[in-house]
C-alpha cells in the first residue's frame, strides 16, 4: 500500500513537472534559432572591396597578376548571390518570430528608433503576399504548393501540442483526485491520459522537425536556403518541450504501475455452525 501511494505520488509530480516545461517551451520564443553574424561580416567586407576602385583582388598571393580565373568569378557570382538577401539572427517559437538582441547592431538601432519591430507573429493563415513576384509561372505554383505544406506542419505542431498539454492537466486533476478518494482506477486513468497526452507531445515535436527541415529543403535554394556561413539550430524552448515529454512519459508509467502493486487484504471466514458443532 505504500509502495503505492509513494508511485503515485512520485508520478504526479514529474506530470506536474512536465506541465511546468511544456508551459514555458509553449510561452517562449526560443525553438529555433540562426546567428548571422559571421555572414554579414563576411557581406560588408566583400561589399567594401567591391566599393574600392583602387583595390586589386588577387586570389593567390604566390601568383602573377593575370585574368582573374573561372573558379574565382564563379565563387564571386556566388557570394554576390548570397549577399542579395538579408539575413538577421533571429528566434522563431511557436507564435512568434524575434530578432535576437545584442547580434546585429543595426536592427538594435532601428527597433530603438521604432522603425523596426522586435518580434512578429507566425501567421497560421495562408496568404498570398508571401509568394515572391515576378517569378515563372512553374515556380509560383510550386511554391504556393509549399506555402500550404509548411502551414499545415505548422498547425500541426501548435494543435498537438495545445492538445498534449490539456490532456496532461486533465489526467493530473483525475490522479489528484483518485489520490484524495483512494480510488485505483482513477489513478490507473491519469496514467493513461498522462501517456496519451505524451503521444501528442511526440506527434508535436516530430512535426516541428519535419517543418524545419522542409522549410530550409524548400525550392527555389536561392529564396529559401541559408548560406553555410549562418549558424542555426534548436534552441532551449525546445529541449524544455523534450524534457517535459520525457517526465510525462515516466508519470504515465509510474501512475499505470501504482493500482498493480496494491494487494487486496484478505477476510478471515468463521466457520458456521451446523447443527450445533462449531
Amino acid at each position: 500500500m505504500a509502495a503505492m501511494r509513494i508511485l503515485t505520488a512520485a508520478g504526479l509530480l514529474l506530470a506536474l513537472c512536465a506541465l511546468a516545461l511544456l508551459a514555458v517551451a509553449v510561452g517562449t520564443d526560443y525553438w529555433y534559432e540562426t546567428d548571422a553574424r559571421r555572414h554579414r561580416e563576411r557581406c560588408k567586407k566583400y561589399a567594401s572591396k567591391r566599393n574600392d576602385p583602387g583595390y586589386i583582388y588577387i586570389s593567390n598571393q604566390n601568383l602573377p597578376l593575370r585574368t582573374r580565373p573561372a573558379r574565382a568569378e564563379r565563387d564571386l557570382a556566388a557570394m554576390e548571390s548570397r549577399c542579395s538577401r538579408r539575413f538577421n539572427s533571429t528566434a522563431a517559437g511557436l507564435w512568434r518570430r524575434c530578432h535576437r538582441e545584442g547580434f546585429d547592431l543595426e536592427n538594435e538601432d532601428l527597433i530603438f528608433k521604432g522603425l523596426l519591430q522586435r518580434c512578429t507573429p507566425v501567421k497560421y493563415y495562408y496568404t498570398s503576399s508571401a509568394v515572391p513576384q515576378n517569378l515563372p509561372l512553374n515556380i509560383t505554383k510550386t511554391i504556393r504548393q509549399d506555402e500550404w505544406h509548411a502551414l499545415h506542419l505548422q498547425r500541426m505542431t501548435a494543435g498537438f501540442i495545445g492538445m498534449a498539454v490539456s490532456i496532461i492537466l486533465f489526467g493530473w486533476i483525475i490522479g489528484v483526485l483518485g489520490c484524495c478518494k483512494h480510488n485505483e482506477l482513477m489513478q490507473y486513468v491519469a496514467g493513461l491520459l498522462f501517456l496519451m497526452g505524451g503521444t501528442c507531445c511526440i506527434i508535436s515535436l516530430c512535426t516541428c522537425v519535419a517543418g524545419i527541415n522542409f522549410e530550409l529543403s524548400r525550392y527555389p535554394r536561392y529564396l529559401y536556403g541559408l548560406p553555410e556561413d549562418i549558424s542555426h539550430g534548436y534552441g532551449w524552448s525546445m529541449f524544455s518541450a523534450w524534457g517535459g515529454l520525457g517526465l510525462t512519459l515516466l508519470a504515465g508509467f509510474l501512475c499505470t504501475l501504482a493500482p498493480s502493486l496494491h494487494t487486496p487484504q484478505s477476510t478471515v471466514h468463521k466457520p458456521r455452525q451446523e447443527n450445533g458443532i462449531v
